[in-house]
């Protein structure tokens, strides 16, 4: 399991186990490191979830209020990148206005940010 999660510390985990002689034993505390690993994970989610909770019941706007603040910045930056943009540039092309450029979004912090509050 944790092959999955830490990639680059597989083969540190792997060592430290393989310096158990006994095979019962070593397949025994590979299952235990796992099972303390997704006991670990499900409590940081768990945790997660009721600061959720907490901060969703929160009347202040600057408890509850971070999230949809920061999703809807994310909205608009998204809006601009990939329609207002690309629409005005073509409209100052189409009519020769005066602009020589427009503001640019690097969307790539963008998305990550749109990713990570959508939880992929």
């Amino acid at each position: 399991m944790w092959n999955l999660l830490f990639p680059a510390i597989t083969p540190i985990i792997n060592k430290v186990l393989d310096l158990i002689p006994n095979e019962n034993e070593r397949a025994r505390a590979r299952e235990q490191l796992e099972g303390d690993l997704q006991k670990a994970i499900n409590q940081a989610a768990a945790d997660q979830r009721e600061i959720n909770k907490i901060e969703a019941a929160s009347s202040s706007v600057f408890v509850a209020g971070w999230r949809p603040a920061l999703g809807w910045c994310c909205v608009l930056g998204c809006f601009w990148a990939f329609i207002g943009q690309p629409l005005m540039l073509w409209i100052v092309q189409a009519f020769e206005l005066p602009f020589k450029t427009l503001p640019d979004i690097h969307t790539d912090y963008l998305l990550e940010l749109v990713l990570a509050m959508l939880g992929l």
